[in-house]
This record gives structure tokens, C-alpha cells and sequence, in this order.
């Protein structure tokens, strides 16, 4: 595992999971987040976008956080392992909800450099809510997943599915005890 991309769902724990690779393997953390957003929540072009994402994954050794399926074409040209982080829909809905809660309770800029601080309006009141689109993707994102690992076109990446936190624990333990 030299080059990884851990996906999921929004809230699903990508960000943890990632953080908590690199630490292990001592590895670049690079979240897809940073460079899709801009100051007052735009996207940046997909010119920029993928731009930043093909430098930032020609290195030999990295952690890719995110999904953003339209940049797989690209990410994944160098990609030996994916990682996808599959837990239940009621344990993914719990972490976005309390991620959310947390955002807007300690006002934290979300990447740097944008401004961009998650307010209870936009959590809960909004069209643009992570909790809606956590709602609205969780199934969607599922089938696509699970079809790609039968993919054949993708027959030379390791998928590793991670379905709960103790899957995870044991995936990390493996990991922690084959770097001593």
C-alpha cells in the first residue's frame, strides 16, 4: 500500500480514517476537500480541481481523502489501494450529525484559507445541508461502490471495505503491527 484513496460517504469517518493511515504509515494526507472549495462555499473549476489533484497524487507514496467520482479517472491511475469506508447508514447519519453539531458549535474555518465556517442554519435549514446530502447519497454512493469492486476495469486496485468502527480498529492494528 503505497498509493490510497479511502472513500465514502459524507460523515462516514474518511477524514479519521485517512489522518489515522498516514500517522501509521508516515505517508502525505491529502484531502480532495481543500482543494474543491473556495471562500464563501464555491467549488473551484474542474480545471483547478484536477489539477491539483494529479500534482498532488505524483508522488510515490500518499493518502487521498474524498470521492468526488468525476476525478476517479485521475486519482485512481496511480492508485494501488481503495479503502472504502462502509459502515450502516444509521452509524454514518450519527457521525455526520455530530460532526455537524460540532462545526457549528466551535466555528472552525473548515479548510483553510476559504472562511467557510458550518452554521446550525446551514446544517439544518438548508438545501445545501451535509446531513441532506448524507440522506439523499448514502444508497446511491453504496451501489456505485459495490459495483466498482466487481469492476473489472479496476481489477488491478486492493479494495479493502471496512463495514464497521471494529473492522477499522482491526484493518489499523494490522497495519500498526506490520511497521514494528
Amino acid at each position: 500500500m503505497k498509493r490510497i484513496n479511502v472513500i465514502g460517504t459524507s460523515g462516514s469517518g474518511k477524514s479519521t480514517v485517512a489522518r489515522n493511515l498516514a500517522s501509521v504509515l508516515g505517508y502525505p494526507h491529502i484531502k480532495m476537500d481543500v482543494f474543491h472549495w473556495k471562500p464563501n462555499w464555491e467549488n473551484a473549476s474542474d480545471k483547478e480541481f484536477l489539477s491539483a489533484i494529479t500534482e498532488s497524487t505524483s508522488g510515490t507514496t500518499w493518502i487521498l481523502d474524498g470521492n468526488y467520482n468525476h476525478t476517479q479517472s485521475i486519482k485512481w491511475t496511480n492508485v494501488d489501494t481503495v479503502i472504502w469506508i462502509d459502515y450502516s447508514w444509521i452509524r454514518t447519519f450519527y457521525q455526520a450529525s455530530k460532526r455537524a453539531v460540532i462545526r457549528a458549535v466551535m466555528k472552525k474555518e473548515n479548510w483553510p484559507g476559504t472562511g467557510n465556517i458550518e452554521s446550525f442554519r446551514k446544517t439544518f435549514l438548508s438545501r445545501d445541508s451535509v446531513l441532506l446530502w448524507t440522506m439523499k447519497s448514502y444508497k446511491s454512493n453504496k451501489k456505485y461502490y459495490e459495483k466498482i469492486l466487481n469492476d473489472k476495469k479496476y481489477t488491478h486496485i486492493n479494495f479493502v471495505r471496512l463495514t464497521c468502527p471494529a473492522d477499522t480498529r482491526k484493518f489499523m492494528t494490522s497495519l500498526t503491527a506490520g511497521c514494528t
